[in-house]
């Protein structure tokens, strides 16, 4: 199969150990590596159009006589030439260039070229288009375009695919049986056609990935993916886990009695399911789910006590201070007064409370530590940590769940080793297909109502212009002896921006409110300065206050009914719906209001019309996954891998239902392929779907 050149020349080949370092930056380490690497779109090659056919804003191939060539040297030095080929003429334009390219389009020359045309200044033209001898034969198929790296050219990367399709055993890795039920094409056919599909192939199937060759490789995928969560919940159930049964069931009793609220039935079911998962041999791994404001916390308060009534230690980490601040006061709150020992771990502490701390840890006194991403530091040792906790676990890097889990790895007892059981709890809703592919293996409980007396947040979309009319709403609510946050906008992910916004901000609203005390918090603070102001803020002295996103989580003053969102379109949906989730704490009705300054780009748009539009998380999870995909929206996009290829959530609900069912099928009835299948697609990327 013959291929077209590259126009701009091929440098000299890369020494072998730089060539596979640039290989290994996009995961391609062995033959079967580039098997399954597969092309991001197509080009057409395999004919010529006529250059009057060359419509601006379309790819074309033509061929034509050089007619005129020459280097301009303004406004900018610049190669331009002037093919025809009777029909019309072409100008091609290089801003950069090489002394080879020049030769190509010496005048009088015969070249074929290739590129997106485009309305110029003299007429049809193409920017940089890529040139061959005219004289070389068309290709028989179309050209693939693979995801690359920089300094790793399509040919050498074609090349290096080619070599691999021949070197790779391409048979099934599936029972024949199975192919057939579900009408999919053999490995090796859907393998070749999408590394060179053949001349009259349509090109819209191919990239849409509509054509049954993808859907080939989508199934192979997400079977693999099951198939991988389903060998990890084996291995799972094959570890050890110290019994949690509560010893002491009336410590349970007494939390209960202590609570200055009745629990919703959802609570207690949920508490129920994770009271009967503590109480076996094997480690827990569940999910809780619950829209913020569901009360999340007293469901860990009880699963922390039973640990605790059995005699073990928790730790319950989450990712930002103030989140960890609001469990200790809370968890505290509960638990001290039954004669629990609670202790807070994080990196701002002085020396001194530090190693208090760990002292307390590493002799047993503390039966609960609540802290940050401190709590996975080398130097603290739980000696009987029987349960973990992580809050808004898809905040927190894979490294760092694996790492605090593993604060309990070298714990035995007279069986061998146990290992903590573990309760990842999200504010952010899982929509189903997410559910069913990164989180097959986990149980997962769902707190499905809010406290009673709760009302929905009523959310208003108010242009920057009306910005007056947002002060005058602030002045009337804490007349009214209700509180407000004023929350800052990210600029540019800059966190010292950020900050200067949130001081000059705060220095504006305290000259336009000299009748209110307003408070500022970020993250720069000390934690004594953020405890202050947050402590004045929940006992109503503070009457607005001014926050960066340090207050995305874990802040709880039913009081405060008002937030303002400065620059609303320059936050994600999830941010935004856990922001809105500060207010409508209380009893009264609470308004969010999303301030934001056009234009707007389409994103943006999008973002404040679904915040307009719904309060459910669930909703808002399933918008956000649409706009970010999957590695984002779980907080896995750190491991420099897509965790999908080529399987989309949104569009292939229906592979995945098939794939559950055949991973379900295939560890029951056929192990070896499960093996083969897993060996030809997964590679080592297993630690990427579940820690």
């Amino acid at each position: 199969m013959s291929r077209a050149s590259s126009a701009a020349p091929e440098r000299a080949a890369a020494p072998g150990g730089q060539l596979e370092r640039k290989f290994q930056r996009l995961g391609l380490h062995e033959p079967a590596d580039f098997v399954v690497h597969l092309p991001i779109r197509y080009e057409d090659e395999t004919h010529i159009s006529a250059i009057a056919a060359a419509l601006p804003g379309r790819a074309v191939q033509v061929e034509g006589e050089v007619l005129h060539s020459e280097v301009l040297l303004r406004p900018r030095r610049q190669l331009v030439a002037t093919i025809s080929d009777g029909t019309g003429r072409l100008w091609l334009r290089w801003l950069h260039f090489y002394p080879n390219q020049r030769r190509q389009v010496e005048t009088g020359n015969r070249i074929r070229v290739r590129g997106e045309v485009r309305q110029g200044f003299n007429g049809p033209e193409i920017v940089h288009p890529r040139v061959s001898k005219a004289v070389e034969a068309l290709p028989d198929a179309l050209t693939p375009v693979y995801p690359t790296t920089e300094g790793l050219s399509q040919a050498v990367l074609r090349k290096r695919i080619q070599q691999a399709l021949s070197e790779t055993d391409l048979s099934e890795s599936l029972p024949e049986s199975l192919c057939r039920r579900l009408a999919l094409l053999p490995f090796a056919e859907a393998i070749r056609v999408l590394h060179g599909p053949p001349a009259g192939m349509s090109v819209h199937e191919l990239i849409e990935r509509e054509h049954p060759a993808w859907r080939r490789i989508k199934f192979d995928e997400l079977l693999a993916q099951q198939l991988s969560l389903a060998l990890a919940r084996a291995r799972r159930r094959a570890q050890r886990a110290r019994p949690l049964a509560a010893q002491d069931a009336e410590l349970l009793d007494r939390l209960r009695a202590s609570l200055p609220f009745a629990l919703t039935a959802a609570q207690e079911r949920v508490i129920r399911e994770i009271a009967s998962d503590l109480a076996r041999s094997f480690p827990m791994h569940r999910l809780l789910q619950g829209d913020v404001g569901s009360g999340k916390t007293v469901v860990a308060a009880f699963a922390a006590a039973q640990a605790v009534a059995s005699g073990h230690q928790v730790a319950i980490m989450a990712p930002t201070e103030i989140l960890a601040e609001q469990h200790f006061n809370k968890l505290a709150g509960w638990l001290e007064p039954l004669g629990l020992t609670v202790v807070w771990l994080t990196g701002s502490l002085t020396p001194r409370l530090r190693r208090q701390a760990l002292e307390a840890i590493a002799s047993g006194e503390a039966d609960l530590v609540i802290g940050t991403q401190a709590l996975i530091q080398d130097k603290v040792h739980f000696p009987r940590l029987g349960l973990v906790i992580l809050d808004e676990q898809h905040r927190f890097g894979v490294a760092q769940r694996l790492e605090l889990n593993r604060k309990g790895d070298r714990q035995e007892d007279e069986g061998g080793p146990c290992v903590p059981h573990q309760l990842n709890m999200s504010a952010t809703p899982i929509p189903r297909t997410l559910a069913m592919t990164f989180f097959a293996d986990l149980d997962v409980s769902m707190i499905d109502e809010l406290p009673p007396g709760r009302s929905p947040v009523i959310t208003k979309l108010v242009s920057e212009a009306r910005r007056e009319e947002v002060l005058s709403l602030v002045h009337r609510e804490v007349q009214s002896g209700r509180q407000a946050y004023w929350v800052c906008p990210l600029v540019q992910e800059s966190e010292a921006l950020q900050l200067q916004t949130a001081v000059d901000t705060h220095a504006w609203l305290r000259d336009a409110f000299p009748d209110m005390v307003v408070g500022l918090v970020h993250g720069r603070m000390s934690p004594s300065e953020k405890q202050q102001v947050m402590e004045g803020f929940r006992q109503g002295s503070v009457h607005l206050l001014v926050a960066t996103t340090v207050i995305e989580v874990g802040v709880d003053v039913p009081n405060a009914c008002l937030m303002i969102i400065e620059h609303a379109e320059r936050f994600g949906l999830a941010q935004l719906h856990q922001l809105r989730g500060r207010v409508g704490r209380g009893t009264g009705q609470s308004v969010c209001v999303l301030l934001y300054q056009g234009p707007l780009s389409a994103v943006a748009r999008e973002r404040l019309r679904a915040m307009y539009e719904t309060t459910d998380g669930f909703e808002i999870a399933r918008r956000d996954l649409e706009q970010r995909g999957p590695g984002e929206f779980l907080g896995m996009r750190q491991s420099g891998q897509e965790l999908l290829r080529y399987a989309d959530l949104q569009s292939d609900t229906a592979i995945v239902e098939e794939a559950r069912e055949a991973a379900a099928w295939l560890m029951h009835h056929h192990p070896d392929h499960v093996r083969l299948h897993l060996n030809r697609w997964m590679r080592g990327r297993q630690d990427l779907l579940r820690s």
